[in-house]
């Protein structure tokens, strides 16, 4: 069945329909009464279901938390799942503003243009072509609208403990093509250690670094107070030491990096660490520094820490140490470990609490997502596979990632799409755009996988 000149004629009302929603500028907020995630977020689902049954789509939603539009009969359902929550605006923005929906230079832009909203205008659009076409599914199409993605995906959790009903297989076009197939578990976890410090010579009074867990930081520092015959920090590459009154500063300097791929980067946090841990520091004090420079320091893959571990599909073990801070006689760190697809949390998770509890750390936080793998023989991604190659006259290859996508949150969904091979990657930086070529290639790419899994 030809879907693409029926998407393509309704090119100007699909512009228009995305521009619309990027105005709204749906960012978490205060929960109110029928807005879980803030008004600016309930109101952007409310115009998109309105968008739907203008369409003449069936729509539906949950406690106010998923929205859906369907389409088909039958006791089976295939599902697309975005997002229509957004990112703060932050800064730097040249090319347009934040919530313009500005079309331009063959250009969308705004906040959400890429990362979700134009792959979910696409694709509602994609589900009115095929019902416009006449097309008769075997298995119904629901396409889902989160709005909690970018803040936690409590929107779905909530949708699959409340009655949500779940699909027999289908993607998200929020991340990447050809096909993301597997995607690496994650430990997002906080450990702190309160320093008894009986050191007469030095006592720390800071050390922090770091902006988040899953971004490597590219700054940390630490201030000591010192006695008058206390050997000095030694200066070196990526470290700077300031006389204090009293003491020393030392700041380490790294390269910041996605934690997702902390070999990319340079951790200042560990260097720091590596730095002080070259006095001669004694008691408590002592033993967290040498645990950290040791067991920590600059590695990604967690060696020294017991966890050296990979696969073949999706490589090694990463460990990021994300962030640093001291207050109270109290050391925390935060941190964000990723596994291999094909291990389990029960192959990782004690062997990192052991890790820790050697160097006297506690845990204190931990958030899991486990690993997403689906095999290539299975049918959804012969599906996919066919329809990528087909639509694009090359091999659809899978991708294992070290990042996650909301595919992870409901069962049977990987990602596939909106970014084609080579794209610039544009989502959460100023300047978000989606060209109105990948838009509608993205919105017939959407339509070909529908009629593939639900024909």
């Amino acid at each position: 069945m030809e879907l693409h000149p029926d998407i393509r004629a309704r090119k100007a009302e699909l512009l228009d329909s995305l521009s619309a929603l990027i105005q709204i500028a749906s960012v978490a907020d205060t929960p109110a009464p029928n807005a879980p995630y803030g008004a600016a977020v309930a109101h952007c689902l409310n115009e998109m279901l309105a968008l739907c049954r203008r369409l003449g789509l069936r729509t539906g939603q949950l406690d106010r938390r998923v929205g859906w539009c369907e389409y088909g009969t039958g006791e089976q359902m295939i599902a697309v799942l975005g997002h229509l929550d957004v990112v703060p605006a932050g800064d730097g923005w040249r090319e347009s503003t934040p919530f313009s929906g500005e079309i331009k230079n063959g250009r969308v832009y705004g906040r959400g243009a890429m990362d979700d909203k134009g792959p979910m205008v696409a694709a509602v659009y994609a589900l009115a072509a095929l019902k416009d076409a006449g097309f008769v599914p075997t298995r119904r199409i629901r396409v889902l609208f989160g709005t909690n993605e970018e803040t936690g995906c409590g929107d779905m959790a909530w949708y699959r403990t409340h009655g949500g009903e779940l699909p027999v297989m289908g993607f998200t076009p929020d991340g990447a093509y050809p096909i993301i197939n597997g995607e690496k578990g994650i430990f997002t976890c906080t450990y702190a250690h309160t320093l008894h410090q009986t050191d007469r010579h030095y006592i720390l009074t800071r050390f922090e670094g770091g902006t988040a867990s899953n971004v490597v930081p590219d700054h940390a520092v630490a201030e000591l107070r010192c006695s008058a015959d206390a050997v000095a920090p030694v200066a070196g590459e990526g470290i700077t030491v300031t006389a204090l009154e009293n003491g020393w500063r030392v700041e380490a300097r790294g390269v910041s990096a996605h934690g997702s791929t902390p070999e990319q980067g340079e951790n200042a946090i560990g260097r720091l660490a590596m730095a002080l841990a070259q006095l001669p520091l004694t008691g408590e004090l002592g033993e967290c520094m040498a645990f950290l420079a040791g067991r920590i320091g600059m590695e990604t893959r967690g060696e020294s820490f017991g966890l050296a571990m990979r696969d073949e599909l999706s490589g090694d073990l990463t460990v990021n140490l994300g962030t640093a801070a001291f207050a109270r006689d109290t050391l925390s760190l935060s941190l964000s470990i990723r596994y291999p697809v094909t291990l389990t949390k029960d192959a990782v998770y004690p062997r990192m609490t052991r890790a820790f509890a050697l160097g006297g750390f506690a845990e204190v936080a931990l958030h899991h997502d486990a690993a997403l793998y689906v095999p290539p023989e299975s049918e959804l991604i012969g599906c996919l596979s066919r329809v990528y190659e087909a639509q694009t006259g090359q091999p659809a290859t899978l991708l294992c990632i070290g990042g996650g996508t909301y595919a992870k949150s409901m069962p049977g969904l990987v990602a596939f799409g909106p970014a084609f091979p080579g794209d610039v990657v544009r989502e959460h930086q100023p300047d978000e755009y989606i060209e109105v070529e990948r838009l509608l290639q993205n919105a017939e790419m959407i339509a070909a996988a529908m009629v593939e899994l639900a024909k």
